[in-house]
């Protein structure tokens, strides 16, 4: 029997909520900017704040705190936990 994951973007993760970040829906130019921010598959992140009508999303990757625009955010996903 397959367990079925639970993803979602991380604009759409809840405030103060974690998960795994599981891939990317976008370019290898914004996947390497991304990665050179430290946010990579595999890597737990944890949801800050989010701002409503698409602003800005505050993540937790490690001990670092990174604010993406709602776009770049729309194509990070996330198993939730």
């Amino acid at each position: 029997m397959s367990k079925k994951k639970n993803i979602a973007s991380l604009a759409k993760l809840e405030t103060n909520h974690s998960g795994i970040i599981s891939n990317f829906t976008a370019g290898p130019g914004l996947v390497r900017r991304l990665e050179e921010m430290g946010i990579r598959a595999g890597k737990k992140v944890t949801k800050i704040s989010g701002m409503p009508l698409r602003g800005p999303v505050v993540i937790q990757v490690g001990g670092t705190r990174i604010a993406l625009g709602h776009g770049m955010a729309m194509k990070v996903m996330v198993e939730l936990r």
